[in-house]
């Protein structure tokens, strides 16, 4: 690990003075659970580290006039007691309840597991996020296993979020803080697919810290995420679905399916999601939804069976928002 600053500041003015204008100058410090790993490879090496964790203004759980305020430091932990998140927002419970261990539920924030970056081994072995040796694609021609089935572009990692399908499909915003001022941003478009190794994956500048998630809450609306993971110790999933289902009556009004860990960014099925406007949910309209959602997947060598993964959990989620047993 390279030598660097620490820093502590005890408000989000003195924290946004000490970042710099560029990735290497400054790096936040908020659970650290991602941030220390990649230090200590050599994957990132910060002059500074800015230590959020004593900033009172980015904690704490809250109701606002249209939904929730989630600070940008609440812990997954936090947000798995929080009474009203269970109640209106199970899908970001469920996605919290797949983070399994404890320290990292105790340690890791809402706002880190946003900001986390990919977990992609080639970019973790320091060859970048589109890694590349002697001109050879690493990723097309090496082991692909836990890569993108969607994307048309360079990147072909898979967004490492966690919480990132389902507040896109909760058309959640994020807001974002600079000494200049603060910006609000839709979940949807936070994440993006860096077209080079000099950008990031998410619409994060370097000036910037994340302070707050802001999720609306709907009347009516259901909600649900289902994630299939390898194993049931910790660990990322192959494959997500998050789901919202504005219903009338015993049927669908509108609908939003949103696919995790398939994509650089999480990936919005809107096919699968126009369809299901005046049907009811059953074991077959969800299935059928499943399968429209992963139309125009484009597996590589070794990761076709993330299609059907996907297709599943796009299933299991829509039957979890509507109640119906499988």
């Amino acid at each position: 690990m390279q030598p660097f600053e620490y820093a502590s500041p005890k408000t989000l003015k003195e924290a946004l003075a000490l970042l710099g204008s560029g990735w290497g100058d400054a790096a936040v410090l908020a659970g650290g659970t991602d941030l220390l790993s990649l230090m200590k490879d050599g994957v990132v090496a910060p002059k500074r580290v800015v230590n959020i964790k004593e900033i009172a203004e980015l904690k704490g759980i809250s109701k606002t006039a249209t939904g929730v305020r989630i600070g940008a430091a609440v812990t997954v932990d936090e947000l798995l007691s929080n009474a009203t998140v269970r109640t209106a927002l199970p899908a970001l419970t469920q996605a919290a309840q797949g983070i399994t261990s404890p320290q990292i539920r105790n340690m890791g924030t809402v706002g880190g597991d946003l900001c986390q970056r990919p977990r992609c081994w080639y970019f973790r072995a320091g060859f970048g996020l589109l890694p590349k040796h002697e001109g050879t694609d690493l990723i097309e021609e090496g082991d692909n296993r836990y890569h993108a089935i969607f994307g048309d572009g360079a990147a072909k990692f898979v967004s490492a979020s966690s919480f990132g399908p389902a507040l896109v499909a909760l058309g959640a915003k994020v807001k974002l803080a600079s000494a200049g001022g603060t910006r609000e941003v839709e979940a949807a478009k936070f994440f993006v697919a860096p077209t080079n190794n000099d950008a990031r994956e998410v619409a994060l500048l370097p000036n910037e810290i994340l302070t707050e998630i802001l999720v609306p809450i709907k009347a009516g609306e259901k909600n649900a995420t289902y994630e299939v993971r390898q194993k049931d110790a910790l660990d990322w999933p192959l494959a997500a679905a998050a789901v919202t289902l504005t219903m009338k009556g015993s049927t669908v009004a509108s609908a939003n399916i949103v696919l995790g860990h398939v994509g650089p960014t999480p990936y919005w099925a809107e096919k699968a999601s126009s369809m299901l406007a005046g049907k009811s949910i059953t074991e077959e309209t969800a299935e059928a939804a499943g399968k429209a959602a992963v139309e125009g997947a484009k597996p590589l060598s070794r990761n076709t069976y993330k299609v059907q993964l996907a297709s599943v959990a796009v299933k299991r989620a829509l039957l979890a928002a509507a109640g119906v047993k499988s």
